[in-house]
């Protein structure tokens, strides 16, 4: 008997040397020991890259070990998503989410394969971006004022890009109409890009545009921004009013990012990479980098994200049901 307890122990520690045994993931004291990949679920070049990739190379210093990006584009977001939520939840796989994934997606793809609130284990919120309500200065319009009275004067003459169903600048725009109560046709585009020049070609009068690519317009006077969606003015614009001042009380809408991790990752993990979040985003050299992008941090503790998402849901839910908003 004794014998047969030694060789088993033996080859216990065999198994563990030679690395045959499962580590506990995460073990604390011992995470990261490898390359975190973090997935962004939209194309190279917007927002959410931009702000993923600057991330991650902040948090590569923070952790000690690389933090590579891979995009996963397609359905709105949902694709790179699904791939996250189906991860091994050990916190090699992380995703850059955004709202107009987590929060509005959810309502137009309902068979998407995953569950926003339990699919997931909350890192921390990021940051956000507010979004410009944009004109071409051909129209003649200055104000968010006039935007709605030429509206209601020609009432479904207008129109308004979008850069696809369920994305930020869609439901924006239709919150944006609900509230003023105007009628403006929609003209989805494939991706921001395309959105942005039709508004500069004259093809549609108006446009949520994102503040990266909104700023350098207004610069150049491309377009004109005549309101922003956020509850405060852009300290980069002050010269803007917030839409919500412009006699739309309550309007608020923007691009919010949040790190997430797959469901079931382990606790100690996720206090890591949540330090490690917070002195990326107390650098002063990404600080500087977000807010000449217009990115403003909004850092969250991962207990206070289930009832922020919950909120954030119901409201953009309402507006796609009141508006009788599809995915196709």
């Amino acid at each position: 008997m004794k014998r047969r307890q030694f060789g088993c122990a033996a080859l216990g520690a065999i198994a563990a040397s030679t690395g045959l045994l499962p580590r506990a993931a995460g073990a604390q004291g011992t995470y990261p020991d490898r390359t975190v990949t973090l997935v962004v679920s939209w194309a190279p070049g917007g927002s959410t890259d931009f702000v993923g990739r600057l991330l991650a190379q902040q948090m590569s210093k923070e952790l000690g070990q690389t933090m590579v990006v891979e995009n996963r584009a397609g359905a709105s977001g949902t694709i790179g998503h699904l791939y996250v939520a189906r991860a091994r939840p050990d916190g090699y796989t992380l995703l850059m989410g955004v709202n107009s994934t987590y929060a509005m997606a959810t309502h137009l793809f309902p068979q998407k394969g995953y569950d926003d609130a339990k699919s997931f284990t909350p890192v921390g919120r990021i940051a956000e971006t507010p979004i410009f309500l944009c004109v071409r200065p051909q129209l003649g319009v200055k104000t968010v004022q006039e935007l709605v009275a030429r509206a209601k004067a020609q009432p479904g003459k207008m129109s308004y890009a979008s850069s696809g169903a369920g994305s930020s600048a869609h439901l924006a725009t239709e919150l944006f109409l609900k509230m003023a109560g105007i009628d403006v046709l929609n003209v989805t585009y494939r991706g921001g890009a395309p959105a942005v020049q039709a508004l500069l070609a004259g093809e549609v009068q108006m446009a949520f545009v994102d503040a990266v690519t909104a700023l350098p317009l207004m610069q150049s006077k491309e377009a004109i921004g005549i309101g922003v969606s956020s509850l405060q003015r852009n300290p980069l614009t002050p010269e803007i009013p917030t839409i919500a001042e412009s006699g739309l009380p309550g309007f608020e809408c923007s691009s919010q990012f949040a790190l997430l991790a797959p469901a079931g990752t382990p606790e100690p993990v996720v206090q890591r990479l949540h330090t490690a979040l917070v002195a990326a985003l107390k650098d002063e050299g990404v600080l500087q980098r977000l807010r000449q992008a217009s990115n403003f941090p909004t850092v969250g503790s991962p207990a206070e994200f289930p009832a922020y998402l919950a909120a954030e849901s119901a409201k953009w839910g309402d507006v796609i049901r009141t508006r009788g908003i599809s995915a196709e």
